[in-house]
């Protein structure tokens, strides 16, 4: 990622890193802050040109705080039970009665959701259209897969959707990681949507790195 400065890239890591601790003259939070990355396109046309849609895994766990629920089958919850992975059951589903407030209730509990893969086609029939408005439409699991290495694989994987705005966004870490973890992340999460854009580098104007409650580091 030669477009971007190490040097500088490093010296923002640091910086957003000590603002949020006091050892470091910074200030320490009562939550763990997420580390977010920024990204400002130019010359695209969000009218004409096509919309692109993409989804990456970092090579480090990005957000251990991100709450995971799965919509189990017998076997899948039996297994879910094994492990701290909270369950829904398709009678718990039923219980919703497709009430939209109480859907909306439901994936307000959750960041992301695992269904298993015999539930996938019955889950809108059961709830309606409300889980996929509201961007919570849950990934297929299959027997036999580790649902804790799934959960980790969506706590560290990010997505960039192009809409309506030039403005794109994904959390990249936290700040109890290492300079150097955070570095890897961001580098493969730039990497990516420049994949991702017609004229590659052309159409990037500027990428910000910032904690939650932190000031905005400008990298490139």
């Amino acid at each position: 990622m030669a477009k971007i400065n190490h040097g500088t890239l490093m010296q923002c890591i640091n910086t957003v890193l000590d603002g949020s601790k006091a050892e470091k003259g910074g200030k320490a939070r009562k939550f763990p802050e997420s580390i977010d990355l920024f990204l400002n396109l130019k010359n695209y046309d969000t009218q004409k040109d096509k919309r692109f849609s993409g989804s990456i895994k970092l090579p480090r766990l990005a957000r251990p705080r991100f709450k995971v629920g799965i919509i189990g089958d017998a076997y899948h919850i039996d297994q879910a039970k094994k492990t701290s992975i909270p369950t829904v059951s398709l009678e718990d589903l039923k219980k919703l009665n497709k009430n939209k407030k109480l859907v909306k209730k439901l994936c307000n509990s959750y960041d992301a959701f695992l269904a298993s893969e015999s539930l996938i086609k019955t889950i809108p029939r059961i709830v309606g259209p409300h889980m996929n408005r509201a961007g919570k439409f849950p990934t297929a699991v299959v027997q036999g897969e580790d649902l804790e290495a799934k959960v980790e694989e969506l706590r560290s994987t990010v997505k960039f959707q192009l809409k309506k705005v030039l403005c794109l966004g994904a959390c990249i870490g936290h700040v109890a990681m290492d300079p150097e973890d955070v570095r890897l992340n961001l580098v493969l999460a730039v990497n990516f949507l420049i994949s991702l854009l017609k004229k590659n580098w052309q159409n990037l104007k500027s990428v910000y790195i910032k904690s939650t409650m932190g000031k905005p580091q400008r990298v490139y």
